[in-house]
């Protein structure tokens, strides 16, 4: 009996610990994710008032009153304004991803190909812009991108331009600040889909008379389908909803639903419209994120 009694208990020791395992992250999940966005679901079915949003639920002869406003969801449908703005966001987010794909996939598959003891130092260069404060490096291009920053200066120099050129403020100082903040978000994914990547099929390709570049195209890219949809969906999901690179390299022509949502909370004070668009915004991303999820399941088996 006593030796039932051993394993009864460390049975249930067990069990107690895989309860603290998985209820920690889930009650993480809970106080952090899923509370807020049911605080601003609510709030976004609220009405508004001078200072403060009204309750949802009123007494009416000692009844509770459900009340759901949709005055803001309504206008959402009917403003083209903020059709427009998600639409812009979404494709500056596309235009970044593309872009980030463009530059990432070589530069990650000339790590993969270097010699062990320059990969490392290669991650480290690619993750070294994290050692520094994000709105700092924005900053930096600000300053590099003004009529009488480095890179006009340097482009006078060469002879290539004759006079200053706007870049700031422009759709290109937008997209210079979104591809190098978000470039490493790509490179790390494909990087490490790319180094586990049996060469034995490179080999196979070679000796049925592919070329390098038919192999690359026909082998490489089709294995590493896993890493390059999670880089673009890591790249994209944040892009969408960016604020401080269009406040601060964007102009007033490149609205984004970042910058929308800072407008309806702060300037507006209209907290039930600024949540409805957050919510909306959560709704596009939900097919990227599960997309995301599909491949990275994949992945892991």
């Amino acid at each position: 009996m006593s030796g039932l009694a051993q394993m009864v208990d460390e049975v249930r020791a067990r069990l107690g610990g895989r309860r603290w395992l998985i209820g920690v992250p889930y009650l993480w999940y809970v106080l952090l994710v899923l509370i807020p966005l049911l605080i601003i679901i609510k709030i976004s079915f609220s009405e508004m008032l001078i200072t403060e949003v009204a309750s949802m639920l009123t007494w009416r002869q000692g009844w509770p009153s459900l009340h759901l406003n949709f005055d803001s969801y309504v206008f959402l449908a009917t403003d083209t304004l903020y059709f427009d703005t998600y639409l812009s966001s979404i494709k500056y987010a596309l235009a970044t991803t593309l872009i980030c794909l463009l530059i990432g996939y070589p530069f990650a598959y000339f790590m993969v190909r270097s010699p062990a003891h320059v990969q490392h130092t290669l991650v480290m260069l690619v993750m070294l812009p994290f050692w520094t404060s994000f709105l700092l490096r924005i900053y930096a291009w600000k300053i590099m991108l003004a009529d009488d920053g480095v890179i006009n200066a340097l482009l006078i120099h060469l002879g290539i331009i004759d006079g200053a050129i706007q870049i700031m403020n422009t759709p290109t100082s937008l997209m210079i600040g979104m591809v190098y903040s978000y470039l490493p978000f790509m490179i790390l994914p494909l990087y490490a889909n790319l180094s586990k990547l049996d060469m034995r099929y490179l080999e196979a390709a070679a000796d049925l008379g592919a070329s390098p570049w038919k192999t690359f195209w026909l082998v490489t890219v089709p294995l590493s389908k896993a890493g390059i949809i999670a880089g673009a969906m890591l790249v994209f999901i944040p892009a969408v909803g960016e604020y401080v690179i269009p406040e601060l390299l964007g102009g007033s022509d490149t609205l984004m639903i970042g910058r929308v949502l800072w407008d309806e909370f702060f300037s507006n004070n209209d907290w039930s419209m600024a949540s409805a668009v957050a919510v909306v915004m959560i709704l596009l991303i939900l097919l990227p994120m599960a997309i995301l999820n599909k491949y990275q399941t994949e992945a892991a088996r």
